[in-house]
């Protein structure tokens, strides 16, 4: 089942942009992935041929109901979920988390706990922190380990006693690319009877999530990592989701999932949400995969991991030598399949900023910073202010590219340090 990516790439009309006579390589994608063609198109044909509000007898209001609900319908497929009212679609995921947060926390008080991780995107930390100190809940910070690059079990299971009431878990870190035993952990929290909600924003590009089989409550990600449009999603389970009471106006819908969307739903970016699951089962019929659009989307990310991870190797063992250079995540090729391809790293004298300035320049696209991953970058002590070199594969990426940009940090580093 091999990974056809030149036949992906030609899906992506950005693949196409150039500097300096070269194809722009875009490594940026942890912060965002390009869009193929059939997104943009969806989204042009809901908003130029479909436009109307939801909730009226006509043609285009009709129409508008069934695009929204097949945008639910396509991500439960994505997902693993058993039904589409346990879809909650929003304008990001902070946002989603921000508004959960807070439904969650109703009636918890002075007495109640809360544990976060270091290794989370901010976005899954601050809605839970700033929720609890508004309620008088005490939260809890478990740090991860150097040694895995992961949240240990025995570490989360020591931290939970019978005042816990949710675990917030990330699924994978934007910053070093390891991925948590995120069963394992949700195992452990719910034999104590403890909620998990899960930040799969980093992961869902990478991996097939089963939230059926993962035993957490609620799971996040964000379709824009996915090559799709600017939007959140939260899948929740459907008796957590049916005991809780949300923010909502008074006439609103009281169904799910509309009772948790508050607003008017961006319906043309819906329309390329479910195109963005069907470029997904175009990726796994590329490979030979019949059935359901889930069969067709577990043959893609199966293709697709066995891409990435080669490039994401080659990655790291073509920077690994550069003199002072630290890659912070796992490095081990033994270890390969317990990390996302987003490589990190820091060299020792030298700004981020200034090696990403100029591998900018030259076409190719990846970022400097702290990232959102506040905790990883304070329990490494790197100063946040610089933060670090982040490079991204996704499964558009090739092993050409993979060469030039190996080949331009190290020529670039070089230069920088002659100017020292």
């Amino acid at each position: 089942m091999s990974f056809d990516v030149a036949k992906a790439r030609r899906l992506f009309p950005a693949l196409d942009r150039q500097m300096n006579g070269r194809a722009c390589i875009y490594l940026d994608n942890p912060a965002g992935t390009q869009v193929p063609f059939r997104v943009a198109e969806a989204i042009s044909d809901t908003i130029l041929h479909h436009n109307a509000n939801l909730g009226g007898g006509f043609a285009t209001t009709v129409e508008s109901t069934a695009i929204v609900e097949e945008a639910h319908m396509a991500m439960a497929d994505l997902l693993g979920a058993k039904m589409l009212e346990e879809i909650i679609i929003g304008p990001n995921m902070t946002t989603l988390t921000y508004h959960l947060s807070r439904t969650l926390m109703r009636d918890w008080g002075p007495g109640d706990e809360i544990i976060v991780t270091q290794m989370d995107h901010e976005g899954n930390v601050g809605p839970w922190v700033q929720a609890a100190r508004d309620r008088g809940v005490d939260i809890r910070r478990l740090p991860f380990s150097t040694d895995s690059w992961q949240i240990e079990p025995d570490v989360l299971k020591a931290a939970i006693n019978t005042r816990t009431k949710l675990v917030a878990l990330g699924y994978a870190s934007n910053l070093t690319g390891s991925i948590n035993r995120v069963k394992e952990l949700t195992a452990i929290a719910k034999a104590a009877g403890v909620l998990v909600y899960v930040d799969a924003v980093q992961f869902a590009p990478h991996g097939l999530v089963d939230v059926s089989d993962l035993g957490a409550d609620f799971l996040a990600c964000s379709a824009y990592k996915f090559f799709g449009p600017h939007l959140g999603i939260v899948w929740g389970r459907r008796d957590v989701l049916d005991a809780l009471t949300p923010y909502k106006l008074v006439c609103s819908a009281n169904d799910l999932p509309g009772r948790f969307e508050t607003g008017t739903p961006q319906i043309e970016l819906l329309a390329g949400l479910t195109a963005t699951v069907e470029h997904f089962a175009e990726l796994g019929e590329m490979t030979g995969a019949t059935g359901s659009r889930r069969v067709k989307v577990a043959a893609a990310y199966r293709a697709a991991i066995a891409h990435e991870n080669p490039l994401a190797q080659k990655l790291i063992d073509g920077i690994a030598g550069i003199e002072d250079l630290r890659i912070h995540g796992i490095t081990d090729a033994a270890r390969l399949a317990e990390r996302v391809p987003t490589v990190s790293f820091t060299v020792d004298g030298i700004a981020p900023k200034s090696l990403v300035d100029l591998m900018n320049a030259e076409g190719i696209f990846c970022w400097a910073g702290h990232n959102y991953a506040w905790g990883v970058v304070h329990q490494l002590g790197i100063d946040p202010a610089d933060g670090v070199v982040r490079i991204g594969i996704a499964n558009y990426n090739t092993t050409e590219e993979i060469d030039i940009t190996v080949e331009s940090v190290a020529r670039n580093l070089s230069m920088l340090r002659q100017k020292r």
